[in-house]
């Protein structure tokens, strides 16, 4: 007994010598050792955590849409709905006006969003824009106090830099983690409309959204957005978006509160080895040029069927059209766009002049048969939201029911109409069509039948 008591005894003896040579010193030949400390001393109170409530209309009986019926069971007017919260991260970019730079995911429907500072304040926010194609809002705060970061040029990064990510992971409050780039201009992902990612093994979690990707000397070179996630959970591919990009789009929805996002007017192809060998190329960077729109900025400024676009304001084509669609998304009308192209064996650069896009317009018989011979479009930014009679056949099916060109549709059997989607939704073509118009300063009813 008394041997075994003993070496228990040198067991532990040992486990505690093992313990002491593995307690990490605070100086190593009286140097201190390196540590993210007094960068993020600097850094983490221009990160905010976001909260938001979103009053949504509960799902009910149809028969509950009948007046008749909640009259005679005497159901209350009022609507059922439910509250939907969130949570995210923000970006204090502009400390004199209050600007934070966040995803539109964050704040996307929100009747409320809430700004917490790291020093605990908690801060009513006002939405400035939002731009969903590119997932990125402005929101602003009062600017009281506030602490800001310094913004990098992104396009200066390199694969293997250092880069720490700084948000809210899963609501527990501000976190940090610590990686490296481990690509950039990541593309065709199909998480956004438009894509130029940074790639990076620092762990990104849901909450982490609209957080900052910050360089060592705690400088913002990108916006955490999304990460890779098969198993549910972090697995090191984290996507943010680049600052150059985050910055540019950010100017347009502080000034106009919207992306103006211009028309160039062609379609491209990625370079498969195929048509590499078909073109004769020698690189396989860029993207063929399969169509070109008649009338369009590409056709004006020479632009044709077969050319090679190797570049667009001087950046390379390394990710064939994803990449071109996003050089065009972050241009807007009036910027001029120069193609660096190859046609057959011979180098142009062209210029062209981004112009309008043209709105979307769909038939009003794909909606309802009642509305054979109008046209449907969206309505602008200036006007009610809804669905607009952009025109009407004279005699058509749709103007002998009283519609005119200019009418906007902003319900539907009583269902609130935002947009095209959403008018087909409840549309039912095998039943007559109620729709609530505005047509001026007045609203009424029309059933068409």
């Amino acid at each position: 007994m008394a041997k075994k008591n003993q070496l228990l005894l040198i067991f532990l003896l040992s486990l505690s010598a093992v313990s002491a040579e593995a307690t990490l010193p605070l100086q190593a030949d009286g140097t201190p050792l390196p540590s993210l400390a007094p960068m993020l001393e600097t850094s983490t109170p221009a990160v905010v955590n976001i909260s938001t409530s979103t009053n949504v209309r509960m799902q009910e009986n149809p028969l509950m849409n009948d007046p008749v019926f909640r009259r005679f069971f005497n159901v209350p007017n009022n609507q059922r709905q439910q509250q939907k919260n969130s949570l995210g991260s923000g970006v204090i970019i502009n400390k004199d006006e209050g600007y934070v730079l966040t995803n539109n995911h964050v704040i996307d429907k929100a009747d409320k969003i809430t700004v917490t500072l790291s020093d605990g304040r908690q801060l009513n926010a006002k939405l400035l824009g939002t731009d969903p194609e590119a997932d990125v809002a402005v929101i602003q705060i009062p600017a009281d106090n506030l602490t800001a970061l310094k913004v990098a040029d992104s396009s200066q990064l390199k694969v293997g830099d250092f880069v720490v990510a700084i948000g809210n992971p899963f609501g527990l409050g501000q976190t940090v983690t610590s990686g490296i780039v481990s690509a950039l201009g990541r593309s065709g992902l199909g998480i956004e409309g438009y894509e130029d990612f940074i790639q990076t093994d620092a762990s990104i979690n849901p909450g982490n959204s609209g957080g900052a990707l910050v360089n060592l000397r705690g400088e913002f070179v990108g916006m955490n957005t999304a990460i890779l996630a098969p198993s549910g959970g972090n697995v090191g591919i984290g996507f943010a978006i680049p600052s150059n990009m985050a910055l540019r789009l950010m100017e347009s929805l502080v000034q106009h509160g919207e992306v103006r996002r211009g028309l160039l007017g062609i379609t491209t192809q990625d370079l498969t080895p195929e048509l590499i060998k078909a073109f004769a190329l020698k690189s396989q960077h860029g993207a063929v040029v399969s169509r070109v729109e008649s009338g369009s900025p590409a056709e004006k400024a020479g632009l044709e069927p077969g050319d090679i676009i190797q570049a667009i304001n001087g950046e390379e084509i390394k990710s064939g059209s994803s990449q071109i669609r996003t050089a065009i998304g972050m241009l807007q009308i009036g910027d001029t766009a120069t193609l660096d192209i190859l046609r057959g064996e011979e180098h142009k650069s062209l210029q062209a002049t981004i112009g309008k896009p043209k709105r979307p317009e769909v038939a009003g018989e794909k909606i309802h048969p009642t509305l054979s011979g109008a046209v449907l479009a969206p309505t602008t930014k200036d006007q009610v939201e809804g669905v607009l009679i952009e025109k009407i056949e004279p005699k058509s099916n749709a103007w002998q029911t009283g519609l005119r060109p200019g009418d906007i549709v902003v319900s539907a059997n009583r269902y609130r109409v935002r947009n095209l989607d959403e008018f087909k939704q409840v549309a039912n073509p095998r039943s007559p069509l109620l729709v609530n118009l505005q047509r001026g300063g007045e609203g009424f009813f029309v059933v068409l039948k």
